[in-house]
């Protein structure tokens, strides 16, 4: 059996039929009304007829009493065709008798007085008294039968009056249930739809329209609901979603906050000690560990060395000072990844140390550099835990930032090792090629000096001890020298100022004047070369005073295109092509090595008689040879 269907009524079927019974009983009245006119049109024309043949009679009276005959047939031949139009009426006047009881029998009564008054009219002795008597005898018959039509005729436009009256009942009747229709089916849920909207306009999700009509109004209403329900339910999700997104954005603030603090603490440590006791309890707060030990390993990963510990007992630290790869008690190195090692569920013996020290959980964590594995760190918890993929990315960046602030320490202090060997170095070639010098040559003259002493030659004596004055106060010479050089500071802006510094110190020391030029303006020269060109300058003036017999020397300086030393003498000079081989050319030697470790060139001319001649020139300023990159420099590019 089918179930009926619900019949649902739209907002036009609605209004439809509350206005149709007002409008058919509308037009019924006004049917009515107009067929109740147009019946007292007609008995209004049947009224003049009928007024038409009273004056007919009185006419018909007035040419009897004038002896008048032949206007007489004309007055009734009139009078009944008056008579024929109130007996048949005239729908096109219209003209109509309201017939009734009394208006038939007032007719008949009209018409028999007439067949009578008709036949008076024929007799020859009818006096003027007779025939006054007989035309108001049919003229009373007139007046009852028009009193009679117009007695009906006020029953009609009663009627009519009542019609209209009902008519304008009607209207308004109708103008107030239709207003009241509009109200209910139209404005009253407009008002609650506006009212919810108004609602959901000012942030309530909850409003709904509670009526729900089957018309138009009522799809809106539930269409307007659903809609509130699928924004209430997106909002609601946006809420979780956006609670989500603030937990994950939080989370990754902790975990930035946490990189910069070690960040932080790898740029400020400068000892293994403060940067492996800081790491530790900059973990073990990020990561609300009970207890963390720093482990160190070497090379061949064979042995593990305790660097730091916060949180661990005594017993158990002082247990785990220094440990094969294999005999660490808790958080034992394993295949180099992250491992989370349950203290009580594991079966292994060395753990008993730390299920005796109260600790759950331990979370081993590699340190590694390059693919090779430095170390670990270890987390120890009373609790058991288990770390999330996201703090575990998080443990290994630390130990990753660890690792590489061990690597930079161990760095720099090669880099601190290499400098001191390079300056033993720098000072064993200085000394092995000045003062080691002289005290070979001094320990031939000492001999010499024996060999005169065994001969008693008091000659040989005298110029033995000469030769060794003459070295003794060279040695003393380049010793002072070697002290001034390496004393030298270069300035960042200009060498001017150390250049003529230098000049001065060689007049003061050898009694050669001396002068220098400058030429152009060129690019400052950074710090060490300044130094290495210093040193070069210096040894040159040295040879000067030591080989040339020189009473001028001058130093030309030029720094455009590029710049360009040179020193000029105008002693003795030395014969051969200015090749640095012998021992003759030590210091020319020394200088050579100098120009090359700033990547400049040397050039050496002399003649015998006509001075010697130093040229040193430089390249483009390019400091890209570990030479020319100074230690500040070179230790930042380390760190990056």
């Amino acid at each position: 059996m089918l179930m009926p269907r619900d019949r649902h009524w739209n907002l036009g079927a609605k209004l439809a039929l509350v206005a149709t019974p007002f409008l058919l009983l509308g037009l019924a009245l006004i049917g009515l009304t107009l067929w109740m006119s147009w019946q007292l049109d007609g008995g209004a024309a049947a009224v003049n007829e009928a007024g038409r043949l009273r004056m007919q009679t009185w006419r018909m009276a007035l040419v009897l009493q004038q002896a008048e005959p032949a206007q007489l047939e004309n007055h009734v031949a009139e009078m009944e065709r008056s008579l024929a139009l109130l007996r048949s009426g005239d729908p096109e006047r219209p003209l109509m008798v309201p017939w009734d009881d009394t208006a038939r029998e007032r007719f008949d009564q009209v018409q028999q007085s007439w067949s009578a008054y008709r036949q008076s009219l024929g007799a020859s002795a009818l006096d003027a008294a007779g025939l006054t008597r007989s035309t108001t005898a049919l003229s009373r018959q007139i007046d009852a039968f028009v009193a009679a039509i117009e007695t009906h005729m006020s029953v009609w436009t009663a009627m009519l009056h009542l019609a209209q009256t009902s008519m304008l009942a009607l209207a308004v009747l109708g103008a107030a249930v239709l207003l009241l229709a509009g109200y209910r089916f139209v404005l009253e849920p407009v008002a609650e739809l506006k009212q919810a909207i108004r609602r959901m306009q000012q942030g309530d999700l909850r409003a709904r329209v509670s009526r729900i009509t089957r018309d138009e109004f009522g799809t809106l209403a539930e269409g307007f609901n659903q809609m509130a329900d699928h924004l209430e339910s997106m909002y609601h999700g946006l809420e979780a979603k956006v609670a989500a997104k603030t937990a994950e954005l939080e989370d990754k603030k902790a975990r930035l906050e946490s990189l910069y603090q070690v960040t932080s603490l790898v740029a400020r440590a400068t000892t293994l000690e403060d940067l492996s006791n800081g790491f530790v309890g900059a973990i073990r707060e990020v990561a609300h560990a009970d207890a963390v030990a720093l482990r160190w390993s070497d090379q061949s990963n064979q042995r593990y060395v305790m660097l730091a510990t916060l949180g661990l007992p005594e017993e158990l630290s002082r247990a785990e000072q220094c440990l094969h790869a294999g005999d660490c008690h808790c958080g034992a190195p394993g295949d180099g990844n992250l491992r989370v090692i349950p203290i009580h569920a594991a079966a292994a013996a060395p753990l008993e140390h730390c299920a005796r020290a109260g600790f759950g959980t331990v979370i081993s964590i590699p340190v590694r550099q390059h693919g090779r594995l430095m170390g670990e760190v270890d987390l120890f918890f009373h609790a058991v835990v288990q770390p999330g993929a996201a703090e575990r990315s998080l443990l290994e960046a630390l130990t990753h930032h660890l690792a590489g602030a061990m690597d930079n320490l161990r760095l720099g202090e090669r880099e601190k090792e290499a400098a001191v060997s390079q300056e033993r170095g720098l000072l064993a070639q200085e000394l092995h090629d000045s003062i080691a010098q002289s005290l070979a040559f001094l320990r031939i003259q000492v001999q010499l000096m024996r060999d005169a002493m065994a001969s008693t030659d008091p000659v040989a004596m005298g110029r033995v001890l000469g030769e060794i004055d003459t070295g003794v106060r060279e040695s003393y010479a380049d010793v002072r020298e070697l002290l001034l050089n390496f004393r030298v500071r270069g300035n960042d802006e200009d060498i001017e100022p150390a250049l003529a510094a230098t000049l001065r110190k060689f007049e003061h020391q050898s009694g050669v004047r001396a002068s220098m030029t400058m030429e152009g303006h060129g690019l400052p020269l950074p710090a060490d070369v300044q130094i290495q060109v210093l040193h070069i300058v210096q040894e040159a003036l040295s040879n000067v005073r030591k080989h040339a017999h020189a009473s001028r020397v001058w130093v030309d300086v030029q720094q455009q295109p590029c710049w360009r030393f040179e020193v000029r003498d105008d002693g003795i000079g030395f014969e051969g092509d200015g090749s640095l081989a012998g021992e003759d050319h030590v210091g020319l030697r020394i200088m050579s090595e100098r120009a090359a470790r700033i990547g400049a060139t040397l050039e050496v001319s002399a003649m015998p008689g006509g001075g010697t001649r130093v040229l040193l020139s430089l390249a483009t300023l390019q400091p890209a040879t570990p030479a020319m990159v100074p230690k500040h420099a070179a230790g930042a590019a380390l760190h990056h």
